[in-house]
């Protein structure tokens, strides 16, 4: 009796569309390779828009089966960015001196993949945020800027997430 308790649960959970996060179905079937292209910058901040590109191909390569090609003309889909807008600020100050302690920058991008035969987006995501907090020392004589520390962390999490929002898509 039991056991066929856990068939009719299993049965129950194939039937209702359950499946775990990040193994959800495939982009379509004529898909094989991707392009990464360069990131348009619409900021002053030149070092997320340089490092996503990289770090997107390198999730796609960790965690699909899709071969990651240089020409987009050779590719059956090219995933295209810009970086739109970016800001940070202290999100903690130290109450002696003033200065702040923790800043958080925050950045907005448009991704886009499309198919690149037919033209069809296959995914968009238009003012994706991200979001990346990092500390500031208060003393002169051990500061370091851990704001480029902080973008390189920012990108990996971008990609991370861009290449969950595009196979959970699907």
């Amino acid at each position: 009796m039991r056991s066929l308790a856990l068939v009719l649960a299993a049965l129950g959970a194939a039937a209702c569309g359950y499946h775990v996060a990040g193994r959800s179905g495939t982009m379509p079937p004529a898909i094989h390779t991707i392009a990464v292209t360069p990131f348009q910058n619409k900021t002053i901040r030149y070092q997320l828009a340089k490092n996503l590109p990289s770090d997107i191909a390198r999730e796609f390569i960790e965690r699909t089966r899709y071969k990651i090609v240089a020409d987009p003309n050779s590719a059956d889909a090219v995933l295209t960015g810009a970086v739109v807008n970016f800001y940070s600020g202290a999100i903690v100050v130290d109450q002696s001196s003033g200065r702040a302690t923790v800043m958080q920058a925050s950045a907005f991008l448009n991704i886009t993949l499309t198919e690149r035969p037919s033209g069809k987006v296959l995914f968009s995501r238009q003012m994706f945020e991200a979001r990346e907090r990092y500390e500031i020392s208060v003393s002169p004589q051990s500061y370091f800027d851990e704001s480029s520390a902080g973008m390189a962390r920012l990108s990996k999490d971008v990609a991370r997430d861009v290449v969950t929002s595009i196979l959970e898509n699907f």
